[in-house]
């Protein structure tokens, strides 16, 4: 009994623990904002919100500066599907040439695993696109949740995490990590700065992504406890 205690205590360890309830922070949070996406008329926090980043009476019109609209384009590409295919394409590539398949496999699923769930939560709440400002860039697919919110998390994170086990020191695993949280950011934010998204399809798809990363970064953890156990605490490296 003492035996399956300590074992069971050396698994759920406090990150395990922090991991879990930004899971379950992450669900209720999804669910409520569902909610938001089925009503029959916009919530005003959602037309509150997009009105804000446009000039008053002019819903034509972004707020600030005409640069800021050519940066928040260029900002919203970084979660566009062929730069991320492009990113994760280069690091499995790399990953395969210094012979670490298993990191590069991880990956592949779950950024192709979060791409799935994106298509198949757009495909289930089928809310349109807002209405209510112009469109400063053409889109075609649903709208709850982003999709450039939901993959640039898993994407960025996925990677930002991966990228911080090989650096050595807790500044620069922090840097990198907060790097990866703060392209996500503002990735999400553009979406409704160019009128595309309604804020609680940002919220949402922020939501999924970093729920869906920490689930795989939990699964890869457990996977490489696994082996540690299965091959007498060995090198787990890939």
């Amino acid at each position: 009994m003492k035996k399956t205690a300590s074992t069971l205590a050396n698994w759920i360890e406090f990150p395990v623990l922090l991991a879990g309830l930004v899971i379950a922070a992450g669900l209720w949070a999804f669910e409520e904002l569902m909610e938001v996406a089925r009503a029959t008329t916009p919530h005003a926090f959602d037309t509150e919100i997009l009105l804000a980043f446009r000039k008053a009476g002019q819903p034509d019109s972004p707020i600030g500066p005409l640069w800021l609209e050519g940066a928040m384009r260029d900002i919203t590409s970084l979660g566009s599907g062929s730069v991320l295919v492009l990113i994760v394409a280069a690091v499995i590539v790399y990953l395969l040439l210094i012979r670490r398949p298993a990191t590069a496999l991880f990956i592949f699923v779950a950024v192709a695993g979060g791409q799935v769930l994106s298509s198949l939560l757009k495909a289930g709440i089928d809310r349109p696109r807002p209405e209510l400002v112009s469109h400063l860039v053409n889109e075609t697919t649903l709208s709850f949740p982003s999709g450039h919110a939901m993959l640039s998390a898993v994407t960025y994170l996925t990677l930002g995490a991966l990228a911080s086990r090989f650096l050595h020191g807790r500044t620069t695993k922090i840097y990198v990590l907060a790097l990866a949280v703060l392209t996500t950011l503002l990735v999400g934010i553009s979406r409704i700065y160019l009128g595309v998204h309604w804020p609680s399809d940002v919220l949402a798809g922020w939501c999924a992504g970093f729920t869906w990363a920490i689930l795989c970064w939990l699964t890869a953890r457990a996977w490489q406890r696994w082996r540690g156990q299965a091959y007498g605490d060995s090198e787990t490296e890939d």
